[in-house]
């Protein structure tokens, strides 16, 4: 149970229902971490805005998948079973190579990048969010030219940044609140990345 009271789907109304429409997915289920705004709307809105921005829109040139593997790794590296659990089984939907996948995995709970089966240039991507997640001060424009030299784009780049940055926000929502996956479908995500407004979740 979360440690603040939350308002369950069958009894929400007004402009939390309409957001709750927005964000559900197959059955009315609505995760647990957007249920935990349900007091504040408005925080649920802005919230996933920014996922929705940081993973899920047509303007992000990096993979789907790439930066759900960022988002496992940065949850993970700050004890966020919730959120690692959760893009963990929409990496592995997205890749589609549950071999592959699960070694992507192997290796982040083994805290070594180094060792999963990606580019030299993602193993660097993962690095920068290490660094940014454990050590943010330490950040220094060296860190950028690194993934620069790698081949990314400084547009991709700030993707790295930004989902780095989104998890950070996201799990302390969960840590903070007392979120759990308990009733939660793992693995959904907002499909249409093309449509900004649309967050329903398949």
């Amino acid at each position: 149970m979360p440690w603040i009271e939350t308002v369950p789907y069958a009894a929400a109304t007004g402009r939390l229902k309409t957001l709750y429409d927005r964000v559900k997915g197959p059955g009315n289920n609505v995760d647990n971490i957007m249920a935990m705004h349900s007091l504040r709307p408005h925080s649920m809105e802005g919230h996933m805005a920014l996922y929705k921005a940081a993973l899920h829109h047509s303007g992000n040139t990096l993979p789907k998948w790439l930066l759900e593997t960022l988002g496992v790794w940065v949850s993970t590296l700050n004890h966020c079973a919730y959120c690692a659990e959760h893009h963990f089984a929409g990496l592995r939907r997205l890749l589609n190579d549950d071999a592959r996948a699960d070694a992507i995995r192997g290796a982040i709970k083994a805290r070594d990048p180094d060792t999963a089966p990606l580019t030299d240039a993602q193993r660097q991507a993962l690095r920068y969010a290490e660094k940014l997640t454990l050590n943010l001060s330490s950040v220094s424009e060296s860190d950028v030219d690194a993934l620069r030299e790698a081949g990314f784009s400084d547009g991709e780049i700030l993707e790295i940044n930004q989902v780095t940055a989104y998890f950070a926000y996201a799990n302390r929502t969960v840590l903070g609140l007392g979120c759990s996956t308990e009733g939660d479908v793992l693995g959904l995500s907002p499909g249409n990345s093309g449509d900004a407004e649309d967050w329903n979740h398949s």
